[in-house]
């Protein structure tokens, strides 16, 4: 018997990759490709949502009961990112996701109505009745990764992530504007933003609300080379033009600096590299991503994923745990304006 929420399944191949030997199949890096509808448009027509739980009752209202108990959540989080062009003008964006142990799910997203992309998962912060969600089907996991994307990149070349501050402030904004949590924010953008100015506008017209409770903020690159970071700042949205971007605030003011002194620490290590060549290629961003990977700290958390993004050609490389001599390579492809 197909299940009701298969309405919105059209095309599900999926690919697991074990992280090395004697790997269990729930510490896995998997990959998943879907084509079809998700019921994404009809999320945002009926005003998105101001919480997690509001994403849940949105998939529950519409045919997946699977989703009843679905919780999202998690343990704060790191990350890195880098802008950089190569030496034929090619803009790069780089990625490190750093966590404890976990299981990731890249999605490769062939939407009806939006651009094709690549983006990430985190199954550990998603669970349902308080089972691990890389335990149950693969396609009830697809499913609930398309509505929590941690970073990604689209076939317009538009590269975004999501990175947490360690701050006790949060984010919840309340206008007459509709309502977006952190990781539908990554999918609307990565849906139907162009260019980080097609980015930023969407972010402005919702009222967003932080998922996990955190402070978190969005790193966005694009083709043509803007690279920016929109952080939250009393609720108030502020956008700076960075091609730099760890864990501490980067806009002026009050807060400018806030974070922890091992995220000013990548900061510093990332524009050194980065002022000292000039231009980096896909091998040489991997070596910036490394040298700020969590090994290098002599820290109990790993960087769980590394990617290099070329947003001219599409290609984009993902490094599982630290291993950069393996590379599992992938090209956003198709969707409605390649």
């Amino acid at each position: 018997m197909r299940r009701k929420f298969a309405k919105y399944m059209a095309i599900l191949f999926v690919v697991t990759f074990l992280s090395g030997c004697g790997s269990r199949r729930e510490d896995a890096l998997s990959a998943v490709r879907y084509s079809g509808d998700y019921g994404f448009d009809k999320f945002l027509v009926q005003g998105g949502a101001s919480s997690d739980a509001e994403v849940v009752s949105f998939l529950m209202e519409n045919g997946m009961e699977e989703f009843g108990n679905l919780l999202f959540g998690g343990n704060s989080f790191g990350c890195s990112t880098l802008a950089v062009k190569d030496e034929n003008g090619n803009s790069l964006f780089g990625r490190n996701f750093d966590w404890n142990t976990c299981h990731a799910m890249i999605i490769q997203n062939a939407p009806v109505n939006g651009y094709a992309s690549i983006s990430t998962a985190n199954m550990d912060f998603i669970s349902v009745s308080g089972i691990r969600l890389s335990s149950l089907p693969d396609e009830i996991q697809a499913l609930a990764g398309l509505y929590a994307p941690l970073d990604g990149v689209n076939e317009r070349g538009l590269a975004v992530c999501v990175n947490m501050i360690q701050d006790s402030d949060t984010i919840e904004q309340d206008t007459e504007k509709p309502d977006i949590t952190t990781t539908t924010a990554v999918r609307l953008l990565l849906d139907q933003a162009a260019d980080v100015e097609e980015a930023v506008a969407l972010l402005g017209s919702y009222d967003l609300h932080a998922s996990f409770g955190y402070m978190v903020y969005f790193a966005i690159a694009d083709r043509a080379g803007s690279s920016v970071v929109v952080e939250y700042i009393n609720n108030e949205m502020v956008v700076t033009k960075t091609p730099v971007v760890t864990n501490f605030y980067l806009a002026e003011g009050e807060t400018n600096g806030i974070g922890t002194q091992q995220s000013h620490e990548r900061y510093e290590i990332l524009t050194d590299r980065r002022n000292e060549s000039g231009t980096m290629d896909m091998d040489g961003l991997r070596d910036a991503l490394d040298s700020v990977s969590k090994d290098n700290f002599g820290e109990f958390e790993s960087t769980e994923w590394s990617i290099v993004m070329n947003l001219e050609t599409g290609e984009v490389r993902y490094y599982h745990r630290q291993n950069y001599d393996t590379v599992y390579a992938f090209t956003v492809t198709g969707g409605k304006d390649a």
